[in-house]
């Protein structure tokens, strides 16, 4: 997933005591699912090895909604039971997980990385807390795009994740709502309405509001929309030396000014995606909004969300430009008493043959070339929605990937910008001058560069 650059994950300022309450306990629930080891014997001796996976928002590898591979592999590893722990909230999730690796306790013996944190979690200070899956497993490197091998290779040349997804952007868009809302509903006739230019995004907001149905927005948050703009550009939260630059980066300074537009103009929902409070999951099921920035990753969040009865309602479109919003890594920590079975799990759970299967269920674009450019991603369509010919739309899209250079504080930065930011001029009026200055005093207290 993406991966996503990041899946929106919360800020960590201004927390009051019941919300700091609520993340302690969501934290010790993720530590607690994400036991160390098994709770089995060593398969050497006739038991059953527990392997635990730790993720975030949707990998669509488990056995309810998911491409049941879970299930698959334990029925031809019998000596095996995989648990996942799941939580939404990807910040919540990198927080814990990196207090867990300082302490070489309570990790899953799976861990998920989303790119934002990937340079991170291979810098200097993580990069030998994780297993060498270049070395162990026996995954295919080879198989994965070059760039998505780099991101996860640290100085010493140690690969530390193996590609889950990549996030090549579109439009998802709800018909029924363009429809009442006098807007056209055919794909190709939607994308042009802002092909080229995120301003004209903004445009066919504001015609969206003039006719909306009553209680609904155009776009579900002015922050989603603003890592959808940033993601689109080649300049992102680094420089090209992989320095942070937040503050002088044009695809900042676009993505801030867009977003900032669109909180100010009445056209979002002014939610906060991935709430722990379940309403942005609600919004969806309710239709209280008509258009999503919509990394590839998103449409299985979409069909889990708005559900059956919203199936058919949901189509596809371009972007106004293209770009990545996420993709993520599996890594398997050094510390685990079953590293060597993790490794190999890891390996399997992101060869070719299971993109392709997360891919047909969940609309995770693979990040293995062959599986990318396959008749079974580029001619694939989801059930969900309909005859929207995705795996076309998608593969285009991630032809069109050019990845910007990133730091190990982007994932933060990114928060920052987000939550304590965008989230503050949406719901709380906040002066935007004012919101900067608060996200640069976060980065300047928080981030030691």
């Amino acid at each position: 997933m993406r991966t996503t650059s990041s899946r929106p994950a919360p800020g960590r300022a201004r927390r009051t005591a019941l919300a700091a309450v609520a993340a302690l306990t969501a934290g010790t629930a993720l530590l607690t699912g994400c036991g160390d080891g098994g709770d089995g014997g060593d398969s050497a001796d006739g038991g059953t090895i527990t392997l635990r996976v730790g993720t975030f928002g949707s990998f669509g590898y488990d056995d309810k909604t998911g491409a049941k591979l879970y299930a698959e592999y334990e029925k031809t590893h019998p000596n095996i039971k995989i648990v996942e722990s799941n939580v939404a909230d990807g910040q919540k999730y990198w927080d814990t997980l990196k207090l867990r690796l300082s302490r070489n306790s309570g990790l899953a013996d799976i861990q998920a990385i989303e790119v934002g944190y990937i340079a991170e979690a291979t810098g200097p200070a993580m990069a030998d807390k994780w297993v060498d899956l270049s070395k162990t497993g026996g995954a295919d490197v080879g198989a994965f795009l070059d760039w998505k091998v780099k991101q996860a290779t640290t100085a010493s040349g140690k690969v530390i994740g193996l590609g889950t997804d990549i996030g090549p952007m579109a439009i998802c868009y709800n018909k029924e709502l363009f429809a009442k809302a006098k807007l056209p509903t055919d794909r190709t006739e939607v994308g042009r309405l802002w092909a080229g230019d995120w301003d004209k995004f903004l445009e066919t907001g504001r015609n969206y509001q003039k006719n909306a149905p009553s209680g609904t927005f155009f776009h579900d948050s002015a922050s989603g929309l603003f890592n959808a703009v940033v993601n689109s550009d080649p300049q992102q939260y680094a420089n090209s030396q992989g320095e942070l630059a937040w503050e002088t980066s044009p695809g900042v300074k676009k993505a801030w000014d867009t977003a900032v537009a669109a909180a100010r103009s009445g056209i979002t929902a002014k939610l906060r995606q991935f709430d722990e409070k379940g309403t942005w999951n609600a919004a969806f099921k309710n239709a209280k909004f008509a258009t999503v920035a919509c990394p590839s990753w998103m449409t299985g969040i979409i069909k889990d969300q708005a559900g059956s009865a919203n199936q058919g309602k949901w189509d596809i479109a371009a972007p106004p430009v293209a770009g990545n919003w996420g993709g993520s890594f599996l890594a398997v920590p050094k510390s685990g008493k079953h590293a060597k079975e993790a490794a190999e799990l890891a390996a399997w759970l992101t060869a070719p043959a299971q993109h392709a299967k997360v891919f047909a269920v969940n609309g995770n674009i693979p990040s293995t070339k062959d599986t990318l450019s396959s008749a079974a991603v580029v001619g694939a369509k989801l059930p969900y929605f309909g005859d929207t010919p995705v795996g076309e739309i998608y593969a285009a899209a991630a032809a069109q990937i050019r990845p910007a250079p990133i730091s190990r504080w982007d994932g933060q930065v990114k928060t920052f910008l987000t939550d304590n930011g965008i989230l503050d001029i949406e719901q709380r009026g906040t002066d935007p001058a004012k919101a900067w200055e608060n996200v640069r005093k976060l980065v300047d207290d928080k981030i030691d560069q």
